[in-house]
């Protein structure tokens, strides 16, 4: 099965003169599937890598070898992009990387490869930490070695996940994976190698690792250290933001197939508010709730639940499903009484979310009625200093979701409840999802750092404005009863005192 496919081994080369025929040389064509090409990108060396890398292509008739040479250098990961994007359009169905310096072993290309070819996985990368001891045995340097495995454990605890090595730059990925990532949005530097990586994992994609050895020759490194590892961190962190809905990173944006959006009831949210809110064996109308995650955990508590959305999920949760558009503020008829109407994380997706909420009010009013919502806080410190660095960028999820047309601060929304008759009788400040973007070690502590700020100046900290309103009765409901407590004083006659 595997022979049947299409390899393209694409070599990255600056400056490699010395080594690039070494290089080629050594791919073993006879292990590798039976179309597979070779296809190497000078990047504008100074040296004459370009005419060394065509004359030993020559001298090869086993694979089709393309040598190219960019005009203008695009940098590690610049260079990278245009390998990918060649896979890509020629329709390939795995690319593997490999450096013309010769630092990583090409006969071990068929090892790379297999995970990808016969078992599915998006990506497989050449580990030097899985064979203990190894790295130091092949040369190399202590600082190298300690600075890989502190930066390697710090990414696998902010990212969750278990890689032995995040910086080897010996790996082949599935070609349809790198069709379903920007990685066109990645840096042109050296840690474009660490970008890709955090997209597979928020893509969800399947990573394989598989032990190479370690040779360090007198190759020229043109890496700076520090910076690297400045940048892996900060990369690293953006992707945290990213996840947890405070920063959006469009090369982040990979689609996984699953809901964007999820159920944070395990700490401090909208969401666990709302559940421990609802009394048990309460009549609730979750206005789009969408899935009906929190819909769930109320009907646990002995609740009966009404969703109410324009898409159809009547299989998500409900007791019972009403399919409309509230959009435009108009409730559909039939829908009963309730003792909670839950307004989470919905009225900034709507245009006209007064009319929605005087459409509440009018139809659904009762005096013990509770009103619960959450609305994303636009004041949150995050969004407040990225305006001041000029940035207002929307995203996928979080307080600037693509979706969201309506903004909110504690004090627009408490304005907007009372303009609409609403009496607010609880209102707290949301710390950010820390524990659902990075889980819970770090993500917990976090989330306590920003309870404390919120504590102190919850229009600055808070992520989301959390309320728990009533509703005061209709002007409609008020003139009935007027007109009825007018009727009653006249049936009684002119007798009767003013003090009564």
């Amino acid at each position: 099965m595997a022979n049947e496919k299409k390899l393209l081994v694409f070599v990255v080369a600056y400056n490699a003169e010395k080594t690039i025929g070494s290089v080629l040389s050594r791919i073993p064509s006879e292990k590798l599937p039976a179309h597979t090409d070779v296809l190497v990108i000078d990047d504008s060396s100074a040296d004459a890598t370009f005419e060394s890398a065509r004359q030993h292509a020559g001298n090869i008739s086993s694979m089709d070898v393309k040598v190219l040479n960019n005009p203008v250098n695009q940098g590690y990961g610049g260079n990278q992009k245009l390998g990918y994007q060649y896979a890509v359009d020629n329709g390939y169905d795995a690319v593997v990387l490999l450096h013309g310096d010769g630092q990583y072993a090409p006969e071990k290309m068929p090892d790379l490869i297999e995970p990808i070819l016969e078992r599915g996985a998006d990506a497989c990368f050449g580990s030097r930490m899985l064979d203990e001891g190894g790295a130091r045995k092949g040369g190399m340097p202590l600082y190298k070695y300690v600075g890989n495995r502190i930066l390697s454990t710090f990414q696998n605890r902010i990212l969750g996940s278990s890689l032995s090595e995040f910086h080897s730059g010996y790996r082949a990925y599935s070609v349809d994976a790198l069709r379903r990532m920007p990685f066109q949005r990645n840096s042109n530097d050296f840690h474009f190698d660490t970008e890709i990586i955090i997209q597979l994992i928020a893509g969800d994609m399947k990573i394989a690792e598989v032990p190479i050895p370690t040779y360090y020759g007198d190759e020229i490194c043109y890496v700076n250290g520090l910076k690297y590892a400045w940048n892996v961190v900060k990369a690293t962190l953006l992707y945290s933001c990213h996840k947890a809905n405070i920063l959006y990173q469009p090369q982040y944006d990979v689609e996984s197939g699953g809901d964007v959006y999820g159920l944070k009831d395990s700490f401090m949210s909208s969401h666990s508010l709302a559940i421990e809110s609802v009394s048990e064996g309460s009549r609730v109308l979750d206005i789009a709730g969408g899935v009906g995650y929190v819909a769930k955990k109320i009907r646990g508590k002995g609740c009966n639940v009404t969703g109410l959305d324009k898409r159809d999920f009547a299989d998500h949760g409900y007791d019972r499903f009403v399919c409309s558009d509230v959009g435009e503020g108009i409730l559909p008829d039939g829908l009963g009484k309730f003792d909670y109407v839950l307004l989470l994380d919905c009225l900034e997706h709507f245009t006209s979310p007064e009319l929605l909420l005087a459409s509440i009010r009018k139809h659904l009013y009762s005096p013990t009625t509770r009103v619960v919502v959450s609305v994303p806080n636009i004041g949150f410190f995050v969004t407040r200093f990225a305006l001041m660095a000029g940035q207002f960028n929307y995203g996928k999820r979080g307080i600037l979701d693509k979706t969201h047309v309506r903004l909110f601060t504690f004090s627009s929304i408490r304005r907007m409840l009372s303009q609409e008759g609403y009496t607010i009788r609880r209102i707290k400040g949301v710390p950010a999802p820390f524990p659902f973007a990075i889980g819970k070690g770090l993500g917990g502590f976090l989330l306590g750092v920003n309870r404390i700020m919120i504590f102190f100046w919850k229009r600055m900290f808070a992520y989301q404005v959390y309320i728990e309103a009533e509703m005061l009765p209709p002007v409609s409901s008020l003139l009935e009863r007027t007109v009825v407590h007018s009727a009653a004083l006249a049936d009684e006659g002119p007798g009767r005192s003013t003090e009564d």
